[in-house]
């Protein structure tokens, strides 16, 4: 289903709406606007998806097991060693 909508835009966007159409590229300043919306609604998508990700790792790491610097230098020299040795190299 479609409903039409008025829009306003500035001199600017409907300018560069214009070039996309002039060039092929679409059929219509409605078009642009269109792909304008749905590329809007997967970023918008795609930050609460990052962002629930984000909370999931703050909460694990907040529940899980403190490692201080010492702690994480020692894991740190540990993963190098275990590269080098899987590559060849001296330690």
């Amino acid at each position: 289903m479609t409903v039409k909508s008025s829009v306003s835009l500035t001199d600017e966007q409907y300018a560069f709406a214009r070039t996309l159409i002039e060039a092929g590229r679409y059929s219509s300043v409605s078009a642009v606007l269109q792909q304008g919306v749905d590329l809007l609604r997967r970023r918008m998508d795609a930050e609460e998806l990052e962002t629930a990700a984000l909370r999931e790792l703050l909460l694990r790491r907040r529940n899980g097991e403190f490692t201080d610097a010492r702690g994480m230098d020692k894991r740190l020299a540990e993963m190098v060693a275990d590269k080098r040795r899987a590559h060849g190299l001296l330690s």
